[in-house]
């Protein structure tokens, strides 16, 4: 998974915990928005595909996404399916 070039720590900005990472946060961001910011590739035609997404260890269901908020302290989980075998 790719990661955005901010995802550096910079203890002064509040953040949330993406995959067991730091994530700085200038405010409230929506999965849907977080899940195009790390993983561009899976997001076709505006829509991912092959992506869960688990906040606080539930898992968010894609119907819920836009109105789901990442904030400051939360943990999240964004998992992609991978082909091979």
């Amino acid at each position: 998974m790719t990661t955005s070039p901010d995802t550096f720590a910079d203890p002064a900005r509040p953040a949330a915990f993406v995959n067991g990472e730091p994530y700085p946060l200038d405010g409230p961001v929506p999965v849907t928005d977080l899940v195009a910011r790390l993983v561009p590739e899976v997001v076709v035609d505006g829509v991912p595909r092959g992506v869960a997404v688990a906040v606080d260890d539930a898992v968010v269901p894609r119907g819920a996404w836009d109105r789901t908020e990442i904030r400051p302290g939360m943990r999240v989980e964004v998992v992609t399916a991978v082909q091979g075998g």
